[in-house]
């Protein structure tokens, strides 16, 4: 069968606008119309939650009001066992993201709440008013962008009531009219009172979150070597082998400088007895397609593939085996014992000694 060519993702990349890196991650953004979660990048990119913390925290966010997020149901729905997914769940607890309590059911049965926080401390800081319900959006258009910051709407004060003015009483004819007590307001109109405009109180910014280091710090590059005892000869046959090498292979190409330069690295391999088919070999073998620098692969392979220095006939001889001591017989006693010149054992010598 033939390479399958994915001519979709080959157009996409096309289409991308404005220069492509040469490394990392490229992204192909397709706007979601449908069944996407709106994920905070304070949780996407943690410092310090555990890569299965954060993915459990976005398939939790991910699933809808009354979902089973126990350690058994996650679990059952990934690989990774339970010990692994109680770790993550603790973790996410630990930053805030996620609150178990325990509340008593009726009948005496207790039961765990879970609440998962997409914005740990906002609710408590009141910048946020809480939303319960399911966190995929199944519209069709994407939801609209929440501002950066959230303001607290104060109540509007009732107005004062204002008392109504006393109606006329007909007088009668004949009746004295008792003097009545008349009231200070009355008929004064009170003003109304000017209702206060909603006070915004500006939320306080969230903390920033930290982000790992984007690259590791990149190591020393390692110096080209150099003979010894660089000569006329070594460095004219380590010019002239580097000059010849695009004979053999085509995109070696370097200039005269670039031949001065690696020129020592050659002759350093020739010192050690390295033969010139055993380096053309090495430089020349599984080349990349294509090669944008020679003379840089050149250098790395000189420099990292340079072989030890040939051992001399003394290293390569075998070992000396240590001086073993032979057995001797004993003329007292005749048992076996170790030493350079025939006579008696440690116990006749004592016995004879004593004697003489």
């Amino acid at each position: 069968m033939d390479t399958q060519h994915d001519n979709a993702l080959a157009h996409a990349l096309a289409a991308i606008p404005g220069p492509v890196p040469p490394s990392g991650v490229i992204h192909v953004v397709i706007p979601h119309t449908s069944r996407f979660t709106v994920v905070g990048n304070h949780l996407a990119q943690h410092a310090e939650l555990s890569l299965v913390a954060i993915g459990v925290g976005v398939h939790i966010q991910s699933l809808p009001a009354g979902a089973e997020v126990g350690i058994k149901a996650l679990a059952a729905r990934f690989p990774e066992g339970e010990v692994k997914i109680a770790r993550a769940l603790r973790e996410l607890e630990a930053h805030g993201y996620l609150h178990r309590t325990r509340v008593r059911l009726a009948k005496g049965r207790v039961a765990t709440r879970t609440v998962f926080c997409n914005q740990p401390g906002a609710v408590l800081r009141g910048g946020v008013v809480p939303v319960v319900g399911p966190a995929v959006r199944g519209t069709g258009r994407a939801p609209a962008p929440t501002p950066v910051r959230e303001h607290i709407r104060v109540p509007e004060p009732e107005p004062a009531a204002v008392p109504e003015e006393p109606r006329p009483v007909p007088k009668q004819v004949g009746v004295r009219e008792e003097p009545r007590p008349v009231p200070e307001h009355v008929g004064v109109r009170e003003e109304p009172r000017p209702v206060p405009e909603h006070v915004l109180v500006p939320e306080a910014l969230p903390a920033p979150v930290r982000l790992p280091a984007r690259t590791a710090p990149t190591q020393p590059r390692r110096p080209l070597p150099h003979p010894h005892a660089p000569t006329p000869e070594l460095r004219q046959t380590a010019s002239a082998f580097l000059a010849d090498l695009r004979r053999h292979a085509e995109e070696l190409v370097l200039s005269e400088r670039d031949v001065e330069e690696l020129a020592p690295g050659v002759a350093a391999w020739l010192e050690r007895d390295a033969t010139l088919d055993t380096i053309r070999r090495t430089l020349t073998a599984d080349l990349p397609k294509p090669l944008k620098h020679p003379a840089r692969l050149l250098r790395h392979r000189l420099t990292a593939l340079l072989p030890p220095p040939l051992p001399g006939i003394h290293a390569l001889a075998p070992p000396r085996r240590a001086q073993v001591t032979p057995f001797q017989t004993c003329d007292g006693c005749e048992r076996a014992f170790r030493s350079h010149d025939p006579g008696h054992c440690r116990d006749c010598r004592a016995q004879y000694g004593e004697a003489a």
